[in-house]
């Protein structure tokens, strides 16, 4: 009798043939997206979040012209003390948008406030507590001083002709506000990639209705809905489609025809209910379905009539991770957006953490600083891709390249804070 069982490769194995790597899925989700080349012009305001479709030149010189630092009197430099003491006759006051309108000579001086133009004649801004101001309308200066200080020349800042915002950048508020100071009321920017998704299950339920035996929530809809709203896109929730090939077919003949990317979760596997693979490869194309990453390993990408699709895992933190990890890429070249990679940091391992070689691997993790200021992590509670409170606890992803087996305490690892927190 043969003691052997013949298996096929499964989630516990750490390298399966039909895997690819992290980087060549990331390569592949490249390599198929084309960004969408319709933009429209917003108001300023409305820019926030936004995608720049066009690179921004400064129209000017920002500051337009040489104004005062600080507070004080305007000096010209030729008349400051190399030696000794200096008194200057103070002739008049500036102010920031009412200009001193004459010209300041040998020996004279103008009281001056922040952000007023420098008189013409001057060149130097004394700061007010550095003078000595007699009941007479003149000033003492002492040596110390250099022609020139406490003074911001114009285009300090920004040079006319500079670029102020590179396309593909996604608008923060810092770029609004510089955006602002140079007049400039509106912006055209890419257009919102349309976002349609859905689960799969015949166990699942919507919220609001009685669970019957066997039945749970439907949690990624909503976990996907909270991660989609942090990015520039249109959401469509599809809500949940039974475990019939079917439906399921409809749903994403239905969902290509209005969306960019169609995102599912569950029914990517090798169950016999699993159907996404199977319907996907009749009226789509599939660049890749499984990849050597945990969670996440059944992962679908391809296409259909012209828009994108991921499948997603079914487990709840295997579809945040997932998410994070391809979905996030995708939506910024779909959307135009500058690519670039998560910023990882290093930080000491309070825990022996378990891993086999071959495959990439996230953990949950908690981060903090320790007295020092170092980055240290702890695990966050049980690792199961179904284990959906310790992504809750967690603020942080311990990211472990395929080549690491295993962590000891007090190891360097990398980890990556959630931008959700």
């Amino acid at each position: 009798m043969n003691s052997t069982v013949t298996s096929s490769p499964s989630c516990a194995d750490a390298i399966d043939p039909e895997s690819i790597s992290v980087a060549q899925a990331l390569d592949r989700i490249e390599a198929t997206i084309t960004a969408l080349d319709e933009y429209e012009e917003l108001s300023l305001k409305e820019c926030l979040g936004r995608i720049s479709s066009k690179p921004v030149l400064s129209p000017m010189d920002v500051p337009g012209h040489t104004n005062s630092a600080m507070d004080g009197f305007a000096v010209p430099g030729a008349s400051l003390p190399t030696q000794g003491i200096n008194e200057f006759e103070e002739i008049g006051v500036a102010y920031a948008g009412l200009p001193f309108d004459r010209v300041c000579g040998a020996n004279q001086c103008v009281r001056i406030m922040t952000g007023a133009l420098i008189p013409e004649g001057t060149d130097t801004v004394i700061m007010q507590e550095q003078a000595e101001q007699l009941e007479n309308g003149r000033i003492r200066i002492a040596t110390g001083h250099r022609a020139g200080e406490n003074t911001r020349s114009a285009g300090e800042d920004i040079e006319q002709g500079a670029l102020v915002l590179q396309q593909g950048s996604r608008i923060n508020p810092a770029h609004l506000g510089v955006l602002a100071s140079l007049g400039i009321g509106s912006l055209k920017v890419w257009r919102k990639p349309i976002v349609a998704f859905f689960s799969t299950g015949d166990e699942l339920v919507s919220i609001g209705k009685p669970l019957e035996k066997g039945q749970i929530y439907d949690s990624n809809r909503y976990t996907l809905y909270g991660m989609l709203a942090q990015l520039p896109v249109e959401i469509l929730d599809l809500g949940v489609i039974e475990d019939q090939p079917d439906k399921i077919r409809q749903a994403l003949v239905d969902a290509a025809a209005v969306a960019d990317l169609v995102i599912s979760t569950g029914g990517v596997s090798v169950g016999e209910a699993d159907y996404i693979k199977s319907v996907l490869e009749d009226i789509g194309q599939i660049e890749f379905w499984k990849i050597a990453i945990k969670p996440g390993r059944p992962l679908t990408f391809g296409t259909i009539d012209g828009s994108l699709f991921m499948g997603l895992p079914g487990n709840p933190v295997a579809v945040m991770v997932t998410f994070d990890r391809f979905v996030v890429p995708a939506i910024a070249k779909l959307s135009g957006a500058t690519a670039s990679s998560p910023t990882l940091l290093k930080a000491v391992s309070q825990n022996k953490l378990r891993k086999k070689p071959g495959r990439f691997e996230v953990q949950r993790g908690i981060a903090s600083r320790d007295a020092n200021s170092n980055w240290q992590v702890s695990r966050a509670g049980q690792q199961g891709s179904g284990i959906l409170t310790s992504m809750s606890r967690a603020n942080c992803f311990i990211v472990l390249s395929e080549d690491i087996d295993g962590v000891a305490v007090g190891d360097l690892v990398d980890i990556q804070l959630f931008d959700w927190n």
